[in-house]
């Protein structure tokens, strides 16, 4: 492998031509033109934009394409966790691992060069699906981060007695996060909650809970925003649906605790569209958190695709974009703000260093073939080049070719 490569004819956000040298897995040098050194290798980008690489900040690999398999009739949360727990006590592991890089595959195509991915432990299924991903963290290890993060509940008392033995022995294995859900755990979600705090805090490792996935008034932001003060690892609430349908006093001040705690909040719009309101058939609610409150106090927000072709959403195909356009469309954010959202503050929810076109930055990439990113939200173009650690990791390029019409000259 060449010690550096070379990207040509890039163009930047703001419409300049650059071409860039990357090395050691950073950007080396930036200039409108660059001459290739001897054995260098070189990538023409023919004029497309040059991006920081998206991040996937919540995925289920493990439920990934299954949607074909493991039906939801009543196309609500409830109903997808219902079929999912009765498929996945025969899942195999060869069928979930297959899947798994399936989906992983289409991400990286399109450009997340980093993945956080819950996986579900269980009585019924054990640590198959963690030893099926981790071992998939470990094929892909050059061409992508990936993050786990195991994914229990119920946790606290004796009802998660043997929920917490499989986190722990997950997190013995090397699953990075602990998960839970505590909207569904069980009638108290403080203590579901406060167990997932303690069994991370003994291993020394971060949480990322699935929280107020619902539009009831309940609110378990807040209850985690209160115990995760203090927490010496990093904190993250995914979902937090609920409390966009909150009086907006009551947002603001579960906002102003959510940033006082450090607690990051990722958005998960392509699911939460398609589960939440059905009960809801006037005014149906865009069940989406409230971004601009949590924003304006100081959270880091960020935004994921979530699930796959599942029971939880029988669409989705792992694209950032797509995601940044559901934000475009239901959260009202603008196009720059949005590709931030699934880009550079993924990134940092997931605590990896940021990227931007600058000497010195991760050589964290996506060249695509739009003019603006505006464009490249609008259009979801699979012509896209992924950059990772400074070398070309994926490729997809687009052949378009319309038949003759009539009266068009030979």
């Amino acid at each position: 492998m060449a010690e550096s490569l070379l990207l040509t004819e890039a163009r930047s956000a703001q419409g300049e031509k650059v071409d860039v040298r990357l090395a050691a897995g950073r950007i080396a040098e930036l200039a409108a033109h660059l001459a290739p050194r001897d054995g260098e290798e070189v990538t023409d980008l023919a004029g497309r934009l040059l991006l920081p690489a998206p991040a996937e900040p919540h995925a289920h690999l493990d439920k990934a394409f299954s949607a074909a398999e493991v039906p939801n009739p009543t196309g609500d949360l409830p109903g997808a966790v219902a079929a999912w727990r009765e498929h996945r006590r025969t899942l195999r592991p060869d069928v979930l691992a297959e899947r798994a890089r399936a989906a992983a595959h289409a991400g990286l195509a399109r450009g997340a060069t980093a993945i956080r991915s819950h996986v579900d432990v269980h009585p019924d299924i054990g640590l198959a699906a963690v030893d099926a991903l981790l071992a998939l963290r470990a094929e892909l290890s050059d061409a992508l981060d990936l993050q786990l993060c195991a994914m229990a509940y119920p946790l606290a008392g004796p009802a998660g007695a043997a929920n917490r033995r499989l986190v722990a022995a997950a997190l013995d294995r090397g699953v990075d996060l602990v998960g839970g859900a505590p909207h569904i755990g069980g009638d108290d979600p403080h203590a579901e909650t406060q167990a997932c705090l303690e069994l991370a805090r003994a291993a020394g490792r971060g949480v990322d809970l699935h929280t107020d996935e619902h539009l009831r008034t309940t609110c378990d932001l807040r209850i985690l925003a209160r115990l995760a003060h203090g927490f010496p690892h990093p904190v993250t609430a995914s979902h937090c649906v609920s409390l966009g349908g909150l009086p907006e006093q009551v947002q603001r001040e579960v906002a102003g605790e959510t940033a006082a705690a450090g607690v990051a909040v990722i958005c998960c719009p392509q699911t939460n569209l398609y589960l939440q309101g059905r009960e809801h058939p006037v005014g149906m609610p865009r069940a989406l958190t409230a971004l601009r409150v949590l924003e304006r106090a100081g959270v880091l927000v960020a935004a994921g695709g979530d699930n796959t072709q599942d029971p939880f959403n029988p669409i989705g195909r792992g694209d950032p974009l797509e995601t940044a356009a559901l934000l475009v469309a239901a959260g009202h954010l603008a196009p720059d703000p949005a590709y931030d959202y699934v880009s550079n503050r993924a990134r940092a929810a997931m605590g990896l260093e940021a990227v931007a076109l600058r000497p010195g930055a991760p050589a964290e990439l996506l060249a695509i073939a739009a003019g603006s990113v505006r464009e490249a939200i609008a259009t979801c173009t699979e012509d896209r080049i992924a950059i990772h650690r400074g070398r070309v990791v994926a490729s997809t390029r687009v052949l378009r070719q319309l038949a003759p019409l009539p009266g068009d000259e030979p």
